[in-house]
């Protein structure tokens, strides 16, 4: 524990870890039932209700959506960044959403799975502590209202005047969407397991996340050819999070979660995101050594 805190305290970050064996059960955590905001971790509640509905047939994954530039979210990556009209099935939107974390598609996913259709699943699978409140263009536009600025340029200017941090619901876990790093780990477990859905959805939600592109926080932390890691990442200003399942060659599954906070509000801050992958790795490698 001494180790992992030293690693946040010297990156400049508070941090919320929790860290779970797949197959053993054996735990470890740092503020692991903290509740957490999940910036775009959403997405992988999201994800999971979207493949519960569709499993029960209350959506068709090859259905047709349609989107055009003025109605999407906005976001650095995916369709946003598009200037044509777009057409894809609901299932290839996940993709996006999971893989380069694309706000758009995820609105677009959302839109069809509904807010309260996320939270009940998470209730059903016994996740009492997480809560979506909306979606990310929501998300985004609470923002800019609180920070009374016309964009997020803007507001990345202005976050150290006095008061504007405290002013920002998206960054309370009070008033935002959240969670803790057990439930989320544990929703890792419950996907790694076939039990947050059917066994092929839980194979595809699989799939996807390790196809996720970053690899500047957790992955980072296991610079290894036979380790395999699966991740969703999330970010807002002053956070980075990333959760995941860390698979080792001797066919040890771990899933982590990381949440931290900066103390500096710099868009680009390395060592935080360094952070996540070595506190994820010294997590994982204690509970590899107990017996």
């Amino acid at each position: 524990m001494r180790h992992i805190e030293r690693v946040f305290r010297d990156a400049g970050v508070t941090g919320h870890l929790y860290a779970l064996d797949l197959d053993t059960g054996r735990d470890l955590g740092v503020r692991g039932d903290d509740p957490v905001v999940l910036a775009s971790v959403f997405k992988v509640p999201l994800l999971v209700a979207f493949h519960r509905r569709a499993a029960a047939g209350l959506l068709d994954p090859t259905e047709r959506v349609t989107l055009s530039p003025e109605e999407r979210a906005p976001g650095p990556t995916g369709i946003a960044t598009m200037l044509d009209t777009v057409t894809l099935s609901l299932r290839d939107l996940t993709n996006l959403m999971i893989t380069v974390s694309d706000n758009t598609a995820a609105d677009a996913v959302f839109a069809r799975v509904g807010l309260d259709a996320v939270n009940t699943a998470m209730a059903d699978l016994g996740l009492s502590h997480t809560h979506l409140t909306g979606n990310g263009g929501e998300l985004h536009d609470t923002l800019l209202a609180d920070a009374d600025v016309p964009d997020l340029g803007e507001l990345w200017a202005r976050l150290d005047e006095p008061g504007m941090l405290s002013r920002l619901r998206a960054l309370d876990p009070s008033r935002t969407t959240r969670s803790t790093p057990r439930e989320m780990a544990r929703l890792l477990a419950m996907i790694w397991r076939d039990e947050a859905a059917p066994p092929e959805a839980c194979a595809e939600m699989r799939r996807l996340m390790g196809l996720q592109v970053w690899p500047h926080r957790l992955s980072s932390g296991f610079p290894y050819d036979d380790v395999r890691v699966s991740g969703k990442t999330g970010t807002l200003p002053t956070l980075r999070n990333e959760i995941g399942v860390v698979e080792y060659p001797d066919g040890g599954r771990y899933a982590v979660a990381v949440f931290t906070r900066s103390f500096q509000p710099l868009a680009v801050l390395p060592e935080a995101d360094a952070a996540i992958g070595t506190t994820a790795r010294l997590a994982i490698e204690a509970l590899r050594t107990l017996t």
